[in-house]
């Protein structure tokens, strides 16, 4: 196994009930990637982050973070790794500062000052007893007690679910300047397609329990394109053109999503029907959009 990989799935399944979540899904993210992890709700995403915390036993496949299996994570490992999931689950009668001191323990790093400078800039009272917070209180102590040691690899799943805009855009401002001071990792899921772009510098896609693309954001939009095709004549209703995501084709115009596009496909459609091409660009929801809606087989899968 390569040391530079945080996180390396190699054919990673998990059965419930019979029905695969995880259907052989690889990934492998090297050390300071920052990866939005993208898929609708049931791809499997909050699975796939249960089996790297050794909180899920997959059924075949291997799954390892820092270099170690993740069902055999020891202390070591786990001081180095920050978690917030999607629902966090704390103790109702201790007050913030209290949930705070009592995590802080486990973790020989943990940074105090780090730790009160998130309540502060979260607006979180330490004084106040977490039963009855709201929800995005809650997830903002969540998000506090994963980044309060500092880790090396950070691991959320939906974190920003519950929180209101302003709170959405301070936790992203964490993330980018705790990555860029630490050169740290970090994986999140979300469906939140605008906080991806805003923070992610690579993307992977899960689709049926795999993950079809992981690769950087500007290298999945320079991929797909949009094309406006604007004939002399009637068009055929099939284009025949490589990397068809979506087509729609009304007479001489049509308006087709592709998977690929470059220069040279751009020139022969406009040879083959003497048309009138143009290219526009999607953005990240547009494009997960027609990558979902596509037939599985038109989506390169990264191994």
């Amino acid at each position: 196994m390569n040391d530079a990989a945080m996180i390396d799935v190699a054919g990673l399944t998990k059965r419930f009930g019979g029905r695969a979540v995880l259907d052989r899904l690889d990934l492998r993210v090297p050390r300071g990637q920052v990866v939005g992890l993208l898929g609708l709700n049931g791809s499997g995403k909050s699975t796939l982050i249960k089996c790297l915390l050794g909180l899920l036993r997959p059924d075949a496949g291997r799954a390892a973070l820092l270099g170690r299996d993740a069902w055999e994570l020891g202390a070591g490992e786990k001081a180095r790794i920050g978690y917030a999931p999607q629902e966090p689950v704390l103790y109702p009668w201790l007050t913030v500062r209290q949930t705070v001191a009592y995590v802080s323990g486990f973790y020989p790093s943990w940074d105090r000052a780090w730790g009160e400078e998130l309540l502060r800039r979260w607006d979180l009272a330490p004084g106040h007893r977490v039963g009855p917070l709201s929800a995005g209180q809650k997830q903002k102590l969540a998000l506090v007690l994963a980044l309060g040691h500092r880790p090396e690899l950070l691991l959320l799943d939906e974190p920003v679910a519950s929180l209101d805009p302003l709170a959405r855009r301070r936790f992203l401002e964490t993330i980018l300047e705790s990555a860029a001071e630490g050169g740290g990792t970090v994986l999140f899921s979300t469906h939140i397609t605008s906080d991806l772009e805003r923070v992610a510098s690579h993307v992977a896609l899960v689709q049926r329990g795999r993950v079809t693309f992981h690769d950087e954001i500007d290298a999945l939009k320079e991929r797909v394109k949009r094309l406006r095709v604007e004939a002399a004549a009637g068009l055929p209703a099939d284009l025949g053109l490589p990397g068809t995501l979506r087509a729609e084709v009304r007479g001489a115009r049509a308006l087709v999503t592709i998977d690929g596009v470059d220069a040279a496909l751009v020139a022969s459609l406009r040879e083959r029907f003497a048309a009138e091409v143009t290219v526009d660009d999607l953005n990240l929801e547009e494009i997960f959009l027609e990558l979902h809606d596509a037939a599985p087989a038109a989506v390169g899968s990264e191994g």
